[in-house]
């Protein structure tokens, strides 16, 4: 009996790393197919200037392949949680992130910022999510999402700004999750 009992935690224990195995070897394999497709990221500007919207701290969730909320891009560090501070500035939005590279977007990159219930396999109530759906520099568009630890300025961030561009809509439509858009075709939600 004490023979069928090891042989029972070896098994499960070689199972176990097996399974560790293939789900690295599976993000090592979408990190290689995602390198091409995301490229370099925006650099953060020497110069920020004054934030528009202040600084708010809290979760990154992470980001996404837009339109779909759970297709984690995993290249660089965009695909590891971290606690950071979100800021907006009249030159884009910085994400300064614990321990991992802080992720620029730049204004004009910038396409909607909307609140979901989830995204990147993280699911919260709803409107829990803050989400900036942004276009990388090669056209590829990404959903960013943060979870503020006060939620009660997501209105702040989700009302349109005098600092956008001129042909930006001025309200959300009613009935719409509230977004600020910096073109008039979106309207999409992850």
């Amino acid at each position: 009996m004490d023979l069928e009992r090891w042989l029972w935690v070896i098994g499960c224990t070689l199972f176990w790393i097996a399974m560790i195995a293939l789900m690295y070897k599976g993000w090592r394999g979408r990190a290689r197919r995602q390198t091409e497709q995301i490229g370099e990221l925006p650099a953060v500007p020497e110069s920020l200037g004054e934030p528009i919207v202040r600084g708010v701290t809290g979760l990154y969730v992470g980001s996404t392949l837009a339109p779909s909320w759970q297709d984690r891009v995993v290249v660089a560090d965009l695909g590891e949680r971290a606690n950071g501070e979100l800021t907006r500035f009249a030159t884009g939005i910085l994400l300064d992130r614990d321990g991992a590279m802080p992720i620029w977007i730049p204004q004009d990159a910038i396409i909607a910022v909307r609140t979901e219930r989830g995204l990147a396999g993280k699911v919260m109530t709803k409107d829990g999510v803050l989400v900036v759906r942004w276009a990388l520099p090669n056209g590829t568009e990404l959903d960013t999402g943060f979870r503020a630890d006060d939620k009660s300025v997501y209105p702040d961030w989700t009302a349109p700004l005098a600092t956008t561009t001129p042909d930006a809509p001025q309200a959300t439509e009613p009935g719409a999750s509230a977004s600020t858009t910096n073109d008039s075709s979106n309207g999409e939600h992850a």
